[in-house]
C-alpha cells in the first residue's frame, strides 16, 4: 500500500454528558486553531439545551457519588491518574498545541496536572478532618460537625491553562462528593474533551462530570441561572461575565467562587477543595 496516498482519520470531538458522547443538540461546531492559528479540529459547539441536559445528568449521579465512601471515591479518582499517565504523550502534544509551549514545558504542565489529580485524590478520607471535628458545648452533649458536599457545581475552566488548570478545578470539586457540569476554556476546549474520554474508560460513574465546549458566556448564563445548581466556580470568567453570573446565581442562593488571578503551577492549597462543602452539625445526648 502506498501510504502517500493514505488519507488521515480526522478525530470527531464531542461533549461528554451522562457517562456518554452526544454531539451538541445544535448541531454547531466551532473551529479550534493553535497558537498560530492553524486549524486542529472542529470542537462542539454546546447550546443551553445541552447545559441543561448536563445538570440533569449531574444531578442523577449526585446521590450515589455522594453517598460512596470517601475511601472508595479516592480510589477511583487515583485509577483517572493513572490512565492519564497512560495516555501522557497525547495530553503533552494538546497541551502544546492549545498553549503554544514547548514539548519540555507541555510536559511540565502535563506532569503537573497528574501529580495534583493524585494528591486531591489522597484528601479524599482525609478533608473531614480539618474541615469537622468535635465542638465544646456546655452541657451534657455531643456536638459533632462534618462537611458534606454542596451538590451540582458549575465550573467554568480557566482560559489560561487548559489542563492544568483543568484539573485543578475539577478534582477538589468532585473529591468532596459533588458532581460537576464543566464549560472547557473556549479557545483551546482539546485537553478537557480528550479528559473526558478518560473519565469515560476509568471507574468514575457516568454523570460525575459533564465536560462541555464551546461560547463560555453563552453556556455559562443558563448554568448560572439554573436553579439545579447549587454552586458556580467563575474561575474561567472575565470581570464583566463574572458580574453577570453572580448576580443571576444569587436567585437561588448558589454558592459563588470569584474569579482570582492564580498560579496554576503554585501549590493549590485547599481553597478550592473546602469551597464547596457545607458543615453538617449534629447534636446527640450524652445520656448522663
Amino acid at each position: 500500500m502506498n501510504t502517500v496516498d493514505r488519507l488521515s482519520v480526522l478525530k470527531t470531538y464531542k461533549l461528554y454528558v451522562g457517562g456518554k458522547f452526544p454531539r451538541s443538540e445544535s448541531g454547531r461546531v466551532y473551529e479550534v486553531t493553535d497558537s498560530k492559528g492553524t486549524w486542529l479540529a472542529n470542537a462542539p459547539l454546546a447550546s443551553r439545551k445541552d447545559a441543561r441536559d448536563a445538570v440533569v445528568a449531574a444531578r442523577k449521579a449526585f446521590g450515589g457519588w455522594s453517598g460512596a465512601t470517601a475511601y472508595n471515591r479516592g480510589q477511583i479518582l487515583y485509577r483517572v491518574a493513572e490512565m492519564l499517565e497512560g495516555r501522557r504523550d497525547q495530553f503533552v502534544a494538546e497541551v502544546a498545541a492549545a498553549e503554544g509551549l514547548s514539548k519540555a514545558k507541555a510536559t511540565a504542565q502535563v506532569d503537573a496536572a497528574i501529580d495534583r489529580w493524585v494528591w486531591y485524590a489522597g484528601w479524599s478520607d482525609k478533608v473531614a478532618q480539618i474541615a469537622g471535628g468535635a465542638n465544646p458545648v456546655a452541657g451534657p452533649y455531643f456536638n459533632l460537625s462534618s462537611p458534606e458536599p454542596t451538590g451540582v457545581v458549575a465550573v467554568l475552566a480557566p482560559q489560561d491553562s487548559s489542563f492544568l488548570g483543568l484539573v485543578s478545578v475539577i478534582a477538589p470539586a468532585v473529591v468532596t462528593g459533588n458532581t460537576v457540569v464543566v464549560v472547557a476554556a473556549e479557545d483551546a476546549p482539546l485537553p478537557a474533551l480528550s479528559l473526558a474520554e478518560v473519565l469515560a474508560t476509568s471507574d468514575l460513574p457516568g454523570g460525575v462530570v459533564n465536560l462541555l465546549s464551546g461560547r463560555t458566556a453563552e453556556i455559562a448564563a443558563p448554568l448560572a441561572a439554573h436553579q439545579d445548581v447549587n454552586a458556580i466556580d467563575l474561575a474561567g470568567a472575565d470581570a464583566e461575565l463574572a458580574r453577570d453570573l453572580e448576580v443571576a446565581a444569587a436567585d437561588n442562593l448558589k454558592r459563588v467562587l470569584r474569579p482570582t488571578p492564580v498560579n496554576w503551577s503554585a501549590d493549590p492549597g485547599t481553597g478550592r477543595l473546602l469551597a464547596f462543602l457545607e458543615t453538617k452539625t449534629v447534636w446527640h445526648p450524652k445520656g448522663v
